[in-house]
């Protein structure tokens, strides 16, 4: 397993990490299917445990991963492995219980209580902000920013990080809450964020900035995983029902604009693996991906794709391929 260093954060992590969200299982948000089917908990556990010994150190996880449920089994997993070699970072701002906003302040120190409580442990490596959404006209964002700066000074939280979901949300939240980490979506059809006008890579490279890219895999679109003509059907609280991706047309059209990446690296899952994660770890040396996974055989596939980068020929010939 190869590490990097998250910029600036100094948190030296696997370049290939793993993400928690599958693990929580099924879930709703306002009577909305935000979670995945298909988990198992003791399959989750012996991905977790594998990955440990594939030499992965950094897991992912939020609040509202399975209302909690990923947390505690990353709580579970924590009782058998030194806590000080493993990266633990969460989320706050999904969820809001009660609350007017996720961002009221007594709201996050309860939830960063919870969080810690779940996952058993006195500390957060890394606490993220979930998304850039700080109420009308930011009202919480000051607030919010310092509640949980005063959770760092307390040692319960080391770095702070956001995630967001546009480059204007970065630039706008950032100056305020000032995180050394940030965390967002991206994987090889390309998005805003490679983009000359609102490239995140190179504006967070200039403040060195560590980057966690999540859904590199594009939920699996990227690995040809999927049979047209028997579309997957998802359970229920599955945030992919319903998602147009999975459909017979879709899944034809993907089917199609891989079959020259299958030529040139090969069609094996190890192969089609190997080429998302690589060129998502291609776009700064500050940034690492966070695959999600049930079980440990996803995480050996995943694990085996570290130290195997892609030529600068075979970036732009994916980037040709698929964002044409």
């Amino acid at each position: 397993m190869e590490y990097r260093v998250l910029g600036r954060s100094g948190l030296r992590v696997s370049e290939i990490s793993l993400g928690c969200w599958a693990i929580g299982g099924p879930s709703w948000r306002a009577g909305n299917p935000v979670g995945w089917s298909g988990a198992n908990d003791q399959d989750s556990l012996a991905g977790l445990h594998r990955a440990y010994e594939l030499g992965i150190n950094h897991f992912d996880t939020a609040d509202v991963y399975g209302d909690g449920h990923s947390e505690i089994l990353i709580g579970q997993f924590l009782r058998d492995v030194a806590r000080d070699q493993v990266v633990i970072a969460s989320k706050v701002g999904w969820f809001r219980g009660t609350a007017p906003h996720a961002y009221q302040p007594v709201h996050i120190r309860h939830q960063l209580e919870q969080s810690l409580t779940n996952l058993g442990t006195d500390y957060i490596d890394l606490y993220y902000f979930h998304h850039g959404d700080f109420g009308p006209d930011d009202q919480y964002l000051e607030e919010a920013a310092e509640t949980v700066r005063q959770a760092q000074q307390a040692g319960k939280v080391r770095v702070i990080g956001q995630s967001a979901y546009s480059f204007q949300d970065f630039t706008r939240v950032c100056p305020v809450t000032r995180p050394d980490v940030l965390q967002f979506h991206y994987n090889a059809l390309g998005s805003q964020y490679d983009r000359q006008e609102t490239n995140l890579f190179r504006w967070a490279d200039e403040q060195n900035l560590g980057m966690v890219i999540f859904g590199p895999l594009a939920q699996g679109i990227l690995l040809d995983k999927f049979d047209p003509d028997n579309p997957p059907k998802f359970g229920e609280g599955d945030m992919r029902a319903g998602n147009a991706a999975f459909t017979r047309e879709r899944l034809l059209e993907m089917r199609r604009r891989l079959a020259p990446i299958k030529q040139r690296f090969g069609d094996t899952l190890e192969s089609l693996v190997r080429v998302a994660l690589q060129y998502a770890l291609a776009q700064s040396a500050n940034a690492c991906v966070i695959p999600g996974f049930k079980n440990a055989r996803q995480v050996e596939i995943n694990a085996q794709a570290s130290g195997k980068p892609l030529s600068a020929d075979d970036i732009a010939f994916i980037r040709q391929t698929l964002q044409s």
